[in-house]
């Protein structure tokens, strides 16, 4: 063993060439310097190496986009409602729902619109904004049927069917008003689902007379001055078809079921509305064959008598509430 080690140190190792490796220089980091001969590489003092922070803002952005968009959702989300939160709502609703608005309502109309939008959600929240959005719709459906028909008639809508800021505001005043009620807390809660059932009653009621006096000028076969039941032309003010009557009842029990699942009324008082509004409308054409566009009356146009008309809706629910209603629970 001991001589082992000698020899095993004497066995000649064959060393391999380590491989060089070349380096190509450029100027952003290193400057050569020419008073050398071989060249030498030195570091370039006047290169600085910047880097923007990409991912991080990009990422800033994001969380920031998230946070923002989560504190709106808690605002559209509060209950109960707030005028900030009525306000975006409207705005989000009215942006994504702006190919619907303009086939129903002018510019000035849907400005009016969003007025009533606004209200109506800081008084009612978005089930309340629901029923009005269900009346729109289905009014300004009805009100497109046989459109050509219509105006080679002469009876139908003016600018296609498109209202403006007149026929809003004077489809809505007695529900704003019950709005602004309820806002205020007049009466207290005590009264608070009268002013959701008048608010409810005064839709349920334009709506039946829009879709009466619609489907009625274009399908209504026979068409009677409710005054004095004599045969009078289609779209004669006062009066009245069996199937524009029959299509406006229907409307009225629709929109009240609507506003019974919604929460916004019960299922007496949807009745109560869906009365209410038959009356109202009776009451409606009444006025409109004895005194609309008679001598002393011009003021009396269509949007005027269309704030008579849902004011008596919702009045008489309110009414029909209080003293019927309750006293034959008694």
């Amino acid at each position: 063993m001991a001589l082992a080690m000698p020899t095993l140190l004497r066995i000649p190792i064959k060393s391999s060439p380590i491989p060089s490796v070349q380096f190509q220089h450029t100027s952003l980091f290193f400057s050569t310097s020419s008073s050398t001969p071989n060249k030498t590489l030195i570091p370039n003092p006047t290169f600085r190496v910047t880097t923007t922070p990409i991912k991080m803002t990009t990422t800033v952005h994001a969380v920031n986009v998230r946070t923002a968009l989560s504190e709106a959702v808690k605002l559209i989300q509060s209950s109960p409602p707030t005028w900030q939160s009525a306000v975006l709502s409207n705005f989000v609703i009215f942006v994504l729902g702006s190919p619907i608005l303009v086939t129903g309502l002018s510019l000035s109309g849907i400005a009016a619109a969003f007025l009533l939008g606004t209200l109506t959600w800081r008084a009612f929240g978005p089930s309340g904004f629901l029923l009005v959005a269900t009346y729109f719709v289905i009014g300004t459906a009805v009100t497109k049927v046989k459109m050509a028909q219509k105006e080679a008639q002469g009876v139908a809508e003016k600018r296609k069917g498109r209202r403006g800021p007149g026929s809003v505001i004077g489809s809505s005043t007695a529900g704003c008003i019950c709005a602004f009620l309820s806002i205020f807390g007049v009466g207290g809660m005590a009264y608070y689902r009268l002013w959701r059932l008048g608010f409810v009653a005064s839709f349920c009621t334009k709506l039946s007379d829009t879709v009466s006096s619609e489907i009625g000028k274009a399908y209504g076969k026979t068409t009677y001055l409710v005054t004095t039941f004599k045969v009078v032309p289609r779209g004669t003010e006062g009066a009245v078809s069996v199937e524009g009557t029959f299509a406006g009842l229907l409307a009225s029990i629709l929109l009240a079921c609507v506003g019974c699942l919604m929460g916004e009324i019960n299922a007496p008082e949807a009745a109560i509305c869906v009365l209410a509004s038959q009356i109202a409308n009776l009451g409606e054409s009444i006025i409109g064959a004895a005194l609309q566009e008679k001598e002393g009356f011009r003021w009396l146009n269509n949007d005027a008598v269309n704030v008579i008309n849902i004011s008596m809706g919702s009045v008489l629910a309110v009414l029909i509430q209080q003293f019927v209603l309750q006293n034959w629970r008694m």
